[in-house]
């Protein structure tokens, strides 16, 4: 039975697609982009060509059944929230006429905390339709993405510092996507679990942004120095690089989120939720490469 995947382009569900056709795993994907995902499709991938959000183009991509992926895309609009809601609503009703009756959909750390965290409360609510509506249903819930520190490339290498408004001491699990993509494609593959339940992605350990940003810098061989900043400097920040002010106030409640502890992990940590990638291995494999291009650049 087909898999189908609704974003084989990002961060996990590019390595996500990898994992399962290198399974062998008859994987259907939806893009509007045939040349972001052209190694895909030559792999054995099954491109719909279209945007998610075209019934059309959904029902095109479920018409054989399967298990659905979900993924909802940070499609940062002022009507982010009912997009997301409506866009779930639909994919479900078309999935099940078309026979899917398993879902995987990512969700995130924290979304158990309602309203007032951002996205991250979107996403809450995207759990809730696909929980209400769909008997076999595993929710994920990854924790921070190790590739946030990406984001701070630019002022690693203007300022060997990075700014955030988060206590340096708040403690966060956080996690490399290619982990998250392969916990995904493992529940995918597995066609004897029924029923809904939770699963968390928790990274290998806990870490404060302290002591994550010392471990960058034992591995970059520079030190990276963690600077807290106030919510309005952030704000004015991204103002200042011309965020929009609807996407300025969701990422303003996060962080709020996330300093006043709504973000924590309502899922235990275990062996199953606990993934291999540490951040000292992430920078070494990644943040290290990137800095280099950039100074070449």
């Amino acid at each position: 039975m087909p898999i189908i995947v609704n974003t084989p382009s990002g961060n996990i569900g590019r390595p996500l697609t990898g994992y399962l056709l290198d399974a062998g795993a008859d994987v259907t994907i939806i893009s509007r982009h045939p040349d972001r995902v052209a190694d895909l499709v030559d792999r054995g991938a099954k491109l719909t060509q279209g945007s998610l959000d075209d019934p059309a183009i959904l029902r095109k991509a479920m018409q054989d059944g399967g298990t659905l992926f979900w993924v909802t895309p940070p499609n940062f609009q002022p009507d982010f929230h009912d997009w997301a809601c409506q866009n779930t609503e639909r994919a479900i009703s078309l999935a099940k006429e078309s026979g899917i009756d398993r879902f995987v959909v990512l969700s995130s750390v924290g979304a158990q905390s309602g309203p007032g965290a951002g996205p991250v409360s979107i996403l809450g609510e995207v759990e809730t339709i696909f929980l209400s509506q769909c008997e076999n249903c595993v929710v994920m819930r990854p924790a921070y993405f190790m590739e946030n520190w990406l984001n701070h490339l630019p002022t690693i290498t203007k300022d060997n510092a990075v700014y955030l408004p988060l206590p340096a001491q708040k403690t966060l699990p956080m996690v490399a996507t290619r982990d998250i993509a392969n916990l995904a494609a493992s529940l995918l593959l597995d066609h004897g679990w029924t029923g809904q339940r939770f699963v968390g992605v928790h990274g290998p350990e806990d870490l404060t942004h302290l002591r994550a940003t010392e471990i960058i810098s034992a591995e970059l061989g520079r030190t990276v120095t963690y600077v807290e900043i106030t919510m309005d400097q952030m704000r004015q920040a991204l103002l200042a690089m011309g965020t929009p002010d609807f996407v300025v106030d969701l990422y303003v409640e996060l962080y709020q989120a996330m300093s006043d502890g709504q973000l924590d992990s309502a899922e235990p940590r275990t062996a199953e939720t606990t993934t291999p990638t540490t951040l000292a291995q992430f920078t070494r494999e990644v943040i290290k490469p990137m800095l280099a291009r950039e100074a070449e650049a």
